[in-house]
């Protein structure tokens, strides 16, 4: 519906509850910056990347509580540490090797060393989603969406290193590094109850291909919305790889098309994650045209 100079908002009080929402995660994310401090004491962790993210997960589930959301906000900014220790703290291969591996072997149930603020926090959101009902079910593909995430950044740390430029199918093949795969697949466990099915063919498959598509989607739309960064910052844009950016967009109406159409049978069994997909794109496309999470370097 459309008024006389543009789109209706929406009601004032259903954004007000929702910035209130927000507004109880931002302070969560602050205590939990408080408690790892080797992870989040970096300049680019100022106060509006956690307004910002935490707005972000509020706006696309204005049906969870701050406490239902929390998950999603936890491993959201833990997966923004990981990132910034690989792509700017790192400097040998050797180093995001050894990172890769920490993580994985803490996930697999191994103590975190004293004093590594990433797995420590890693090791925290483990032991809590393991205490989850659907963990037995969905655990594994945790599992699986952390590995994933982790060795499509170390793809992208060797395509910085060795300045290889890769082909756009290879980038977008690899967005598995944008870690919304497994914040995704964290909040998913952490709020299906204990009802979920281990139909890898059926309830599993059908959403594991909607949130990978739904990735993909905001993989390019972050890249539209952070050109200039990435460039100052020295990072992979799927604008650095010879596309103009109306072919880009067009890539996005596309994707996002296809998303779309696998979100839509889902709302049948799970009306609110369905709605938490199809909105966090949506988000996105908007968030991604006036400006960024990261604070400067």
């Amino acid at each position: 519906m459309t008024g006389a100079t543009g789109p209706t908002p929406p009601p004032a009080t259903e954004c007000g509850a929702i910035c209130a929402v927000a507004g109880q995660s931002q302070r969560g994310m602050r205590s939990w910056a408080a408690a790892y401090p080797g992870l989040f004491s970096a300049r680019p962790f100022d106060d509006a990347l956690y307004s910002t993210l935490s707005l972000a997960m509020a706006f696309s589930g204005p049906r969870f509580t701050a406490e239902r959301l929390q998950m999603a906000n936890k491993v959201c900014l833990w997966a923004f540490g990981l990132d910034w220790l690989i792509d700017y703290v790192a400097t040998s291969a050797r180093e995001v090797d050894d990172i890769v591996r920490r993580c994985l072997e803490v996930a697999d149930g191994a103590s975190p060393s004293e004093g590594d603020d990433l797995t420590l926090m890693l090791a925290a959101i483990r032991d809590e989603l393991a205490a989850a009902p659907a963990f037995p079910v969905l655990g594994p593909l945790w599992r699986e969406e952390l590995r994933r995430m982790l060795e499509a950044m170390l793809v992208e740390w060797h395509w910085k290193a060795g300045k290889v430029t890769p082909t756009f199918e290879e980038y977008l093949g690899n967005a598995d590094n944008l870690g919304f795969s497994f914040a995704f697949a964290s909040h998913w466990l952490y709020t299906a109850g204990g009802d979920v099915t281990g139909d890898v063919t059926g309830d599993l498959g059908r959403v594991t291909e909607a949130y990978r598509a739904v990735q993909r989607v905001i993989r390019l739309l972050n890249d539209l919305g952070t050109y200039e960064r990435d460039v100052t910052w020295g990072d992979l844009n799927v604008l650095l790889l010879g596309l103009t950016r109306p072919e880009v967009e067009r890539h996005v109406a596309e994707l996002a098309a296809r998303s779309r159409e696998l979100i839509a049978p889902l709302r049948a069994d799970d009306p609110e994650q369905a709605d938490y997909l199809e909105r966090q794109m949506d988000f996105c496309a908007g968030f991604y045209q006036v400006t960024d999470y990261w604070g400067t370097l």
